[in-house]
């Protein structure tokens, strides 16, 4: 019998190695996690920003058929080719448009119930769209 007889050979993993293992693990969770959630939240945000894409287009139609100018004006939900108001329809609660034909829309269900809002300035005949709301901030939009 030699030396080697009483030599003992293990395999697997320390239990230091395995708490390192689970420590990076975690270090990753806390990271992905809100990350994930914030993600989640500007996709189904996004359904409440498309709502409003036929509501420009008919804002600014209506401002062409008006003649162009220096202001919007009558292009409210439900006249010279703007829709009505939209109720609540999936993620979106609401949509609506004012007589300077500033649309307002607001999230509901699965998205942030924050505003999203499109304000016209007219230059040169053409409208230029500012965006403003709760969701610029906690930035959905």
């Amino acid at each position: 019998m030699g030396i080697n007889h009483f030599v003992r050979r293990y395999s697997g993993f320390t239990i230091i190695e395995l708490l390192i293992v689970i420590a990076i693990i975690g270090i990753l969770a806390i990271i992905a996690v809100p990350t994930y959630l914030n993600y989640t939240k500007k996709a189904y945000f996004s359904e409440v920003v498309q709502a409003t894409g036929p509501y420009k287009l008919a804002v600014e139609a209506c401002y062409q058929a008006q003649g162009g100018g220096s202001s919007v004006s009558g292009c409210a939900n439900g006249s010279n080719g703007v829709p009505a108001a939209a109720g609540a329809a999936g993620n979106v609660a609401s949509v609506a448009t004012t007589t300077a034909g500033v649309i307002t829309a607001t999230g509901q269900n699965k998205a942030p119930a924050d505003t999203y809002i499109l304000t016209p300035t007219p230059t040169n005949n053409v409208l230029v769209w500012a965006t403003s709301g709760t969701c610029v901030a906690d930035g959905y939009c």
